[in-house]
């Protein structure tokens, strides 16, 4: 009886048959991945990333071709999961399957709280931040405006996932014209030749240089950060079990290749002394540097467009995206009932997008952008690590489930990422003990919730199933 549950179980994961419209492509999914990747930080975190790296130019290279890597192996494990059950949810989904209706709640709840209305809220001030630079304005009217972006985003994707996809590939596309301007002039018209030695002038022993890639990377996690969300669409997807995979490692390795460019291209237009003279300042934005450089006054503006363009194009994909994991608890009977409801006209989890709007609003007003950031990564690092072994344990539970996509170098790639975010996590423990209890504490919060509020709802969706 319990095998054909299994059965049953299985071959409703990975079908494709949906009550949403299947209206991104492939170009739609890379635009969505990429599009939130690729934000405001791709004009500072090198600077951090470089600082952690000694002021070693080739080991900042280094440490972000490495933060790529780890980021391709762990879009891997993402891939075969999405192509094998091209459900709503994403990780959500997964950690349901693989570990139980608990830890998925407690998943849930925690980027409903923190994680991913976090990053909407995270985003929205980095967009009047960087508005800000271009026609100067106060705190509370920054809150305002990123009030208001949230609410008209949300709105737009109420109006239908083409839409958003459509705004999504437009946003995309603008918002790289002035960073590869920056990019080709960098390398083009640079008169400097950088070293590209990896090991650091004060020489430290391989193993302080080991430690320094690993430090590096944590920093380039930020700026790698929203590769995940393409799985939360996975019902909005056309031929997902193609499309959703090969948009997944597309975009991983062309972000990953744009940084390193990006990366190169500044150290050909600034001086090393003045790399160094900015970092030890305090001042992060080489990109902005290198910039003003190329093109005087004019650079400013560029980047301030592209920094204006980069976070409005990926907030609009995190609120496309986050909503999805909402509708999928609640059509479990694992959440509020009324976040399941689709638009009668446009088929879009509306009430899911308008609650998630409403906590990522309150989140604006609530905490600031560091306070932000550092609650999204710690949400991530948990829950991520636990999706990448979930990946070993679902092979196990549903052994002949078609799986369109194959990790890479299983189980051994699979136990390297776990022991990477569990690295990640400890890192975290030690440099900000405050914010990593508040990542853990969440989830506990989330579990006595799911026991005395949605237990019952979500047992008696099961016996329905069976």
């Amino acid at each position: 009886m319990e095998q054909n549950q299994l059965q049953r179980r299985a071959a409703a994961l990975a079908s494709e048959q949906t009550e949403l419209r299947r209206e991104v492509g492939l170009f739609g999914g890379v635009s969505v991945l990429a599009g939130i990747m690729i934000g405001s930080g791709i004009f500072y975190i090198g600077g951090i990333v470089l600082e952690r790296s000694d002021m070693s130019l080739g080991l900042a290279l280094l440490v972000w071709a490495a933060g790529g890597l780890v980021t391709l192996m762990s879009g891997i494990c993402f891939a075969e999961l999405g192509a094998m059950m091209p459900r709503a949810g994403g990780s959500y989904v997964y950690l349901r399957e693989a570990y139980g209706e608990r830890v998925a709640f407690m998943s849930g709840f925690s980027n409903f709280i923190l994680g991913s209305s976090g990053s909407n809220a995270a985003l929205a001030v980095a967009f009047s931040a960087a508005i800000s630079s271009l026609l100067p304005m106060g705190d509370l009217t920054g809150k305002v405006l990123a009030t208001l972006m949230i609410a008209a985003l949300t709105a737009v994707n109420i109006f239908g996932i083409k839409l958003g996809s459509r705004i999504q590939n437009l946003f995309m596309v603008l918002k790289l014209f002035p960073i590869i301007a920056i990019l080709v002039c960098g390398l083009a018209m640079g008169r400097q030749t950088p070293d590209l030695g990896i090991i650091p002038a004060s020489n430290p022993g391989f193993g302080q240089v080991c430690s320094m890639i690993a430090y590096g990377v944590v920093a380039t996690m930020w700026a790698f950060e929203g590769w995940t969300n393409l799985n939360g669409i996975a019902e909005e997807i056309k031929q997902p079990k193609k499309n959703l995979p090969l948009a997944i490692i597309v975009s991983i390795v062309g972000v990953t290749a744009l940084y390193l460019l990006f990366n190169f291209a500044i150290y050909r237009v600034l001086p090393y002394d003045a790399i160094t003279g900015m970092i030890a300042a305090g001042d992060y934005y080489l990109g902005t540097a290198a910039a003003r450089s190329l093109f005087g006054d004019a650079g400013m503006v560029l980047v301030g467009v592209a920094m204006v363009l980069a976070i409005f194009n990926s907030l609009n994909g995190c609120i496309m995206v986050f909503p999805r994991t909402y509708y999928a608890m609640a059509k479990d009977g694992a959440f509020f009932k009324g976040l399941a409801k689709i638009h009668p006209v446009y088929k879009t989890p509306v009430n899911a997008l308008l609650v998630s709007g409403a906590i990522s609003i309150a989140l604006v007003w609530a905490r600031n952008l560091n306070q932000l950031t550092s609650l999204v990564a710690m949400c991530g690092i948990i829950f991520n690590g636990m999706t990448f072994f979930a990946v070993i344990l679902l092979r196990k539970k549903y052994p002949t489930l078609d799986r369109p996509y194959k990790v890479w170098g299983y189980p051994v790639l699979i136990i390297v990422i776990c022991l990477v975010m569990v690295g990640l996590m400890l890192n975290t423990l030690m440099e900000d003990p405050a914010t990593a209890l508040i990542g853990l504490l969440v989830p506990l919060v989330g579990l006595g919730i799911y026991e005395f509020g949605f237990k019952k709802s979500r047992e008696a969706a099961l016996e329905k199933e069976n």
